[in-house]
């Protein structure tokens, strides 16, 4: 357990922001989701407009620090791949 006044302080900054990057993942995730559906279902108009949405997501957790910006990239792009072969 804590024992100094920083240590408590860091605890609790700790909690925030684990808090704060389990809300950007679900958020992430949900958004990757919705373009697996969209793909699953065969709609390309469908699966075009969920990765428009999920693309800025996907960065911006990147950007954060809450998955790897190759990882993000990697998904961007597997993702436009299998849009792309809808047709």
């Amino acid at each position: 357990m804590a024992n100094t006044k920083s240590a408590k302080k860091a605890i609790r900054v700790i909690a925030k922001k684990t808090a704060v990057n389990k809300d950007r993942r679900s958020r992430m995730r949900t958004f990757c989701r919705n373009v697996e559906e969209a793909i699953a279902s065969g709609d390309k108009s469908a699966a075009e407009t969920a990765l428009r949405a999920a693309q800025p997501e996907i960065m911006r957790a990147a950007q954060k620090g809450v998955i790897h910006k190759n990882t993000a990239s990697r998904k961007v792009s597997r993702f436009t791949q299998r849009v792309k072969s809808l047709a």
